[in-house]
């Protein structure tokens, strides 16, 4: 089950929310708010999964509030201004319903969250690495990388991007950088940064304490600086 509260200053729409979400088998409704100040208020005393935030209250706007909550914390936005809909995908909302909305879609957006939170409970984003590629969860989806055309991968919190040849962007998955270093082929990838990992044949210089591969300058970290050199020893003619 997946704890919720609903937060909207508008009592009709807390209405149809609570309908929603008690007809929903996998959520469980533990509050209804009319605002961030409740909402504060009663996850205090409880512990919350899910919100289903308005963005417009009198209080405090919604987005801003969503950038206070713990990375455990998911929201998926409920307003009626379609403007709202970039800033919140750039907090990582799971989803975005622009009022008036329907039963249908309110399914939807919470199957995201169910499928979100099905992912951490299993731990089914741990990466499955052969010695020639790399699966891993993706937009709800298994994806397939070649790890020859892996340039870096980046850590953030509990996600990890990874930053392909010729891709527009990088491919975003659920899982630690730390997981992830533990199953790559230590010949061919470095941890060189607490956030950082490298591909070793893909590094077209070196300077001073950075490492450039494609257009990105990647730092070096004391921590590991011993280990790369070492690399370099063997790797380079001095």
């Amino acid at each position: 089950m997946i704890n919720c509260l609903i937060v909207d200053d508008e009592p009709i729409a807390l209405d149809i929310l609570e309908s929603y979400v008690r007809k929903t088998p996998f959520l469980e409704l533990k509050g209804r708010c009319n605002g961030v100040v409740e909402a504060l208020q009663q996850m205090q005393h409880q512990s919350i999964d899910l919100l289903f935030l308005d963005i417009q209250m009198p209080d405090v706007n919604g987005i801003e509030f969503s950038r206070t909550l713990s990375d455990k914390v998911k929201v998926i936005f409920t307003t009626a201004f379609e403007q709202y809909a970039l800033e919140g995908f750039k907090v990582n909302a799971l989803d975005y319903l622009l009022k008036p909305f329907n039963y249908q879609e309110f399914l939807k957006a919470a199957m995201k969250a169910k499928m979100w939170f099905d992912l951490v409970e299993s731990k089914a984003a741990s990466p499955a690495v052969t010695k020639d590629s790399l699966l891993v969860n993706s937009d709800y989806k298994l994806v397939k990388i070649t790890l020859k055309d892996v340039l870096y991968f980046e850590g953030l919190k509990d996600y990890v991007k990874i930053y392909l040849e010729g891709a527009t962007r990088p491919v975003m998955t659920l899982m630690t950088l730390k997981s992830l270093e533990e199953q790559l082929p230590t010949e061919q990838f470095m941890r060189v940064h607490r956030s950082f990992i490298v591909n070793l044949d893909r590094i077209n210089a070196i300077e001073r304490s950075a490492i450039l591969i494609d257009k990105a300058s990647i730092p070096i970290a004391d921590k590991y600086k011993d280990q790369f050199n070492d690399f370099l020893s063997k790797r380079f003619l001095r």
